[in-house]
């Protein structure tokens, strides 16, 4: 017998794009929620923009388009805006990313969609939220780095301004959002009321940055902290190079910092008053113990080094390559690689479920969908349209 799924029975239409509003609409799918991804007929933006794969699609899309129904309809048509109503009577939820004040927006706005179903939960993800003298503007994950004060922080002392590769921002953005709509239905399981969510890229990027302490130390110390490279924020974190790779460690409470010191044969830095406080007496004096540790690990391979740490409770990483994931015993035990059967390209590994339930646990059900795939499927299944109405709907391009 399948397992039971969290959120199996709630529907969520998903008119996001790109990657924030996406990656909401996979966890709540990967959990069991029906998701429909509505997207204009010829097919969003974000299936042809980025790294394509040999079909012509983005491959990420591939990634956070799993787990959905794929529909297509005109919203800037009255039939199509018609259908979409209809659609909203039917839902739970409704997703998107559009940027405040324009057309689109308006036409799923809480205030306009609340009057169709006065249940529904509209979960807006934008990048300077709702209110606001910026909220109109056009974001991606990396200005909201920048506006944050997060790219300050990256990089390495004296290098210019350094953005993330991977845009953290979008993924807590998607993520806070799904936790914003699983509280809303659980807000409305005792209310009956539904509730517009807002979550932004800048919010989610502020939140992260001064969850490290980066307004405090200026309102308390007056520094404003730059780059530290592979340093941490206010502890010792280092990168060290062996004879045939890369190790990271972590010496960053006074516990760990002795057992690090004792375990390179150094044990008389670990009551040295150069080093034996984490805050800023280590951080100070890092550039001296970078130099000892280097020189140890540089003696060793990393599987050596990486023995002795781990025996001595350091925390510690050999520094993977992307052709070394799929190997990597933990993982394969944490179920991180699913591979899912795409026609014309085979088995493309996919990332797991980050989330694990151990009563209703989530599942990788079903590829991304082709443009329109499950027209058939939701307008003749779920709001009962006859053939011939599907083809005229085809022929005046509302879907």
């Amino acid at each position: 017998m399948e397992a039971i799924r969290v959120l199996d029975g709630i529907r969520v239409l998903d008119l996001s794009r790109f990657q924030s509003g996406p990656v909401c609409g996979m966890l709540l799918g990967d959990m069991g929620a029906e998701v429909i991804r509505i997207e204009e007929p010829e097919g969003a933006p974000d299936r042809s923009w980025g790294l394509l794969g040999p079909d012509g699609e983005t491959l990420s899309y591939k990634i956070v388009g799993r787990n959905r129904k794929g529909i297509t309809l005109r919203l800037d048509k009255s039939e199509g805006q018609r259908i979409l109503d209809e659609l909203v009577k039917k839902s739970d939820v409704v997703l998107h990313n559009f940027t405040p004040g324009t057309s689109v927006a308006g036409k799923v706005s809480y205030e306009r969609l609340k009057e169709v179903n006065s249940a529904i939960i509209v979960a807006a993800i934008s990048g300077f939220g709702q209110n606001g003298p910026d909220s109109k503007l056009v974001c991606f994950d990396h200005i909201a780095q920048a506006r944050s004060g997060g790219m300050i922080l990256t990089g390495f002392p004296g290098d210019p301004p350094l953005k993330t590769t991977i845009t953290y921002n979008d993924l807590g953005a998607g993520t806070y959002a799904a936790l914003g709509i699983v509280m809303a239905l659980y807000h409305r399981e005792r209310t009956g009321k539904g509730q517009f969510i807002d979550v932004s890229l800048l919010d989610v990027a502020f939140f992260a940055t001064q969850c490290m302490g980066a307004l405090l130390l200026y309102k308390v110390y007056g520094e404003i902290r730059r780059q530290v490279g592979n340093r941490g924020f206010h502890s010792y974190l280092g990168c060290f190079e062996a004879k045939d790779g890369w190790v990271f460690l972590s010496g960053t409470t006074n516990p760990i910092w002795k057992r690090l010191a004792k375990a390179i044969g150094r044990e008389d830095l670990a009551n040295d008053p150069r080093f034996d406080k984490n805050d800023m007496v280590r951080f100070d004096n890092a550039d001296f113990i970078d130099q000892v540790i280097q020189e140890w690990v540089a003696q060793r391979t990393v599987a050596e080094v990486i023995t002795i740490l781990q025996q001595a409770r350091v925390p510690c990483s050999v520094v993977n390559t992307v052709d070394k994931l799929e190997d990597d015993p933990q993982v394969v035990a944490r179920e991180m690689i699913v591979n899912i059967d795409y026609p014309g390209l085979g088995n493309l590994p996919l990332p797991g479920l980050p989330i694990k339930l151990s009563l209703t646990p989530g599942t990788i059900r079903s590829r991304a969908p082709k443009v329109g795939e499950h027209n058939k499927e939701i307008y003749c299944g779920l709001l009962g349209f006859s053939q011939k109405e599907l083809k005229k709907l085809r022929e005046e391009d509302t879907i």
